[in-house]
């Protein structure tokens, strides 16, 4: 960070895992930094050695971080926040919100949002994200880093973990394509006692697709009952991960929606938060 910039402007999002950061100068393009949650003594110093003339903060950690910084902050809702900072990123990506949309945070859990011009309403969400990737991916392979289960996840087959529709129906169905999961794991419980013992890719794929899958369904699901057509995907599990990301779309496509991935997606809460406080 440069202490050296005059009228910055910076917008904070403190989750559970991660401290995302968003800064600005004038109408220079935003300037994005990620920290873990831990570090947000640091990342307080820093933020108050580039005098800012505005800070929002927004998410779990927010009134902590606001406690840590000798300066005055604006604290600003988590939803109202994610909504802003999305249709930003949209409108960066050429994609910009002219109609109401689903909006997906996946982050430690997974929250969904139905935002419609200004109005933002959570709606629905599920206990699944990137925490669930971190607890059963230490649990099922000993790997403890994200970026480390993601890779393994990139490398394995999942087919021979979950049971999957295909395996159910090889003459296939109309409802459903033969690659989705009948059985999350499925087929772990068909080898019991046969002393075999998992390759760890597939066991970070099958539980990529575990979360995957159900994310998608459910945020569908919620999508129909809003009438809408579009569904936003951003959060910090989605950082990095191609898996999980192409997984989402093509379940999201294959139900008659239309799938947007927000890149840079992890920094709407930030950025949303920078904007709000702007005024």
């Amino acid at each position: 960070m440069n202490p050296s910039n005059h009228g910055t402007r910076i917008g904070a999002d403190i989750g559970a895992s991660l401290a995302k950061v968003a800064i600005r100068r004038g109408d220079e393009p935003f300037r994005l930094e990620l920290a873990p949650a831990e570090a947000i003594e640091r990342v307080a110093r820093e933020v108050e050695s580039l005098r800012p003339r505005r800070i929002g903060v927004t998410g779990g950690g927010g009134a902590r971080f606001a406690d840590l910084l000798a300066l005055d902050t604006t604290r600003i809702g988590e939803f109202d926040a994610w909504a802003a900072g999305a249709r930003e990123l949209l409108r960066m990506q050429s994609a910009p919100p002219s109609e109401p949309f689903l909006l997906v945070s996946l982050g430690t859990g997974t929250s969904a949002l139905l935002v419609d011009g200004d109005r933002v309403e959570r709606v629905g969400g599920t206990a699944l994200g990137g925490g669930t990737i971190l607890g059963l991916g230490r649990a099922l392979t000993g790997r403890t880093g994200f970026d480390e289960l993601v890779a393994l996840a990139t490398e394995g087959d999942r087919r021979r973990i979950d049971l999957l529709v295909s395996d159910v129906y090889p003459e296939g169905l109309t409802e459903l394509p033969g690659a989705a999961s009948a059985a999350s794991f499925g087929k772990l419980a068909r080898e019991a006692g046969s002393g075999r013992r998992s390759d760890p890719r597939d066991l970070a794929g099958a539980l990529l697709g575990l979360v995957g899958e159900n994310v998608a369904l459910l945020c569908n699901a919620l999508a129909g009952q809003a009438g809408v057509r579009r569904i936003v995907f951003g959060g910090c599990a989605l950082r990095g991960n191609q898996p999980l990301a192409q997984l989402l779309v093509a379940f999201t496509a294959a139900l008659g929606r239309e799938p947007i991935v927000l890149v840079s997606g992890e920094y709407s809460g930030a950025i949303g938060a920078l904007l709000l406080a702007d005024g």
